[in-house]
């Protein structure tokens, strides 16, 4: 099951035009885009913007269609179904994981642009007007530091915690001493100006200044997030930002996912440091720890899959089989997918998320447990990882009601979990409450679970890299030691989501329960 987030502006657009979802099946002869407009879609022709980057096309596009339209598609990598591409909208807003852009790529299909002048109907539009108005005054300061620097605020705090990959998961914050140069204050130093998705009071998002040095880097380039700034910082040993900024852009121009690219390029640095790959198969460039330069060439030369870029563009998996040698030892995924920048041995609840329906996704399960208004997590003791299953099934739901919803965590996970069933019972005129929309989460989870297993894919073939949970501990850093007890967390959340032990196969009764019976009926027949 493949899935991704985006924000900016095309969502709210899209039902402005008329619409809920766009449903795409097929495949076409000939490069297309898709307009939706007004209630109504269309495809067009799309030869003319095949092999361009994704500002070229959103400009040449908003030249057809009108400076207004929203659009999102796919750069170069995702036309040549690279399985780490992404679809970008806004010039930088990615839906990176899952390799989507591949998919987009696959059917011929550039872009979709909407536009849309539609009233979107309220059920209680100035009920809404003053909760909206409350709710903001309640967030003042609770989010000023995401407001001022974004998700890099946290950027130093991990690296120096352990949070925060270090060395293709291998070293730790003593590898990386100048940690400080990528640090959130760095980064807003080199920002012009502030970026928010729709009508959002946080604004975690900015544009670049032009890169006036080594890295000449347009003017507008997006801020680099946390993740990206660990993928091409701590984790290739690299701290020059600007660098950092240019393989971002470079990332969303092409259309690449920055987590998965800059752990590919990590690989890479370690199977040429361990002789599996040498000068000759990388072009000439010194693929060395903290080389900046050697990063962005690589960068993007899986872009356009040129050289040993042709072997990396489909991530660390691929990349390991087709080099061979034990490269497998240095690829850092579940199942096919890279593994995001946050270390389970700091945070456990990770290791569990990171095996959800989408493996290696750090936005699919629970956030943490923390607490909020109006939800409170099931006990647990916290100096053992056993007895963490219903709080890591509780936040697992919350997430999946944020995302179904087309919410943003960032706006709730620092205050009231109650704001989300007032304001989507004042839109659709519904009484939801918030154990309602948990519910409505379980039924997600199963759902997608249910997906992978009747694919023929189960828990047996999400395998956690040893490295990630301490299969050796490091010897050094504040996580020195530490080592994750997977199988306790994992059977703890099984037995609370009611899903096979070994496979992850939700439970006839469990599927039932939640009003699924026709899933029922497909996973377990003859039984329904």
């Amino acid at each position: 099951f493949g899935e991704s987030y985006a924000g900016g502006f095309f969502g709210p657009e899209l039902k402005f035009a008329g619409f809920d979802a766009i449903f795409i099946s097929g495949t076409s002869p000939e490069p297309v885009y898709i307009l939706v407009r007004e209630g109504k879609a269309e495809l067009r022709e799309a030869g003319h913007l095949w092999g361009k980057d994704v500002v070229e096309t959103e400009t040449i596009i908003r030249a057809e269609c009108g400076q207004d339209a929203r659009i999102a598609s796919i750069g170069p990598s995702g036309e040549k179904l690279s399985l780490i591409s992404s679809i970008i909208t806004a010039q930088g807003r990615a839906a990176a994981r899952s390799g989507l852009g591949a998919v987009m790529g696959a059917k011929r299909l550039k872009a979709i642009a909407v536009q849309g002048q539609l009233e979107v109907p309220l059920a209680d539009p100035s009920g809404l007007k003053e909760a909206r108005s409350k709710y903001l005054k309640q967030l003042g300061g609770n989010v000023k530091l995401w407001r001022d620097y974004g998700t890099c605020a946290v950027t130093l705090h991990a690296i120096q915690s352990g949070d925060a990959p270090i060395k293709n998961w291998g070293g730790s914050v003593i590898d990386f001493p100048r940690a400080v140069a990528i640090s959130h204050e760095r980064v807003v130093e080199l920002q012009q100006r502030k970026f928010a998705c729709w009508r959002c009071p946080v604004a975690c998002g900015g544009v670049m200044k032009r890169g006036t040095g080594f890295y000449q880097y347009r003017e507008g380039a997006h801020k680099p997030e946390y993740e990206t700034l660990v993928a091409f910082g701590s984790l290739c040993l690299n701290s020059n930002l600007e660098s950092i900024i240019m393989a971002n852009d470079i990332c969303n121009r092409y259309g690449l996912d920055t987590i998965s690219t800059g752990a590919t390029i990590a690989f890479a640095i370690e199977c040429y440091e361990k002789g599996l790959i040498n000068k000759r198969d990388t072009g000439g460039i010194e693929l060395q720890w903290g080389n900046h330069e050697a990063i962005v060439a690589m960068t993007k030369k899986i872009a356009l899959r040129e050289g040993l870029g042709d072997i990396l563009a489909d991530g660390v998996k691929a990349a390991a089989e087709r080099i061979g040698k034990g490269a497998e030892e240095f690829a850092m995924h579940i199942h096919g997918q890279e593994v995001p920048m946050h270390d389970p041995k700091r945070y456990s609840f990770y290791a569990v998320t990171y095996l959800d329906a989408t493996p290696a996704r750090h936005t699919q399960g629970s956030y943490g447990y923390r607490p909020a208004a109006g939800l409170e997590f099931p006990a647990y003791e916290r100096t053992t990882f056993a007895g963490r299953g219903k709080a890591h099934k509780m936040g697992s739901d919350l997430v999946h009601v944020v995302n179904c919803a087309g919410m943003c965590l960032y706006g709730y996970m620092f205050l009231n979990f109650e704001a989300i069933p007032r304001f989507l019972n004042l839109v659709t005129g519904r009484q939801f409450t918030l154990d309602d929309l948990l519910r409505i989460g379980e039924r997600v989870a199963n759902l997608r679970q249910a997906f992978n297993i009747r694919e023929g894919v189960s828990l047996d073939n999400f395998k956690m890299p040893s490295r990630v949970i301490g299969q050796p501990p490091l010897g050094t850093g504040p996580l020195a030691g530490r080592r994750v007890e997977l199988d306790v967390l994992l059977q703890d959340y099984l037995k609370a989501r009611d899903w096979d032990l070994r496979t992850g196969k939700p439970s006839r009764n469990k599927l039932i329960e939640l009003g699924l019976k026709d899933i029922a009926r497909v996973l377990w027949p003859g039984e329904c």
